[in-house]
């Protein structure tokens, strides 16, 4: 779906009208029907004003351009999965089981990567494999690179 339909789906899911929804997020009624009809964009403020207010990321309020990972466990994000700060928004660089109100789970990443092997593996990818797999691409998510830098 494109953004002019999303925004639309969620301001008639949350009946709210065009005004109702300009009100909460400090725009004009135009510029809601502007979204709507898919002749503008909300700004990046305006977004997360959106974001917060029907409890969706920014990536599904674009359409979800974007395919996104935890750059902590390497997990695939969506909305169900997304970290959110401690203010309620969402931080959809990691998901909730990495960093949760303010604060990371994992500051070893020993620790994660043997607790994914143990959870991960299966008959068809064993311990082993899932541990070889884990210790090649963990180490190259942006958590761990920033970390590494410190």
């Amino acid at each position: 779906m494109e953004t002019k339909e999303i925004i639309f789906e969620l301001r008639k899911h949350n009946a709210l009208t065009q005004d109702e929804l300009a009100e909460k997020v400090f725009v004009t009624r135009q510029a809601v029907s502007k979204w709507e009809s898919g002749d503008a964009i909300p700004n990046t403020e305006t977004l997360k004003l959106l974001s917060k207010l029907f409890d969706v990321s920014i990536n599904t309020l674009l359409g979800s351009p974007q395919k996104l990972i935890c750059q902590c466990c390497g997990m695939p994000l969506d909305d169900s999965s997304i970290s959110k700060e401690p203010d309620g928004t969402f931080n959809e660089e990691y998901c909730k089981w990495c960093y949760a109100n303010g604060d990371f789970a994992y500051k070893d990443m020993d620790v994660l990567i043997n607790f994914l092997s143990e959870h991960m593996s299966n008959e068809s990818f064993t311990k082993d494999q899932a541990k070889a797999y884990f210790e090649e691409h963990i180490p190259k998510l942006r958590y761990w690179c920033e970390t590494s830098e410190k």
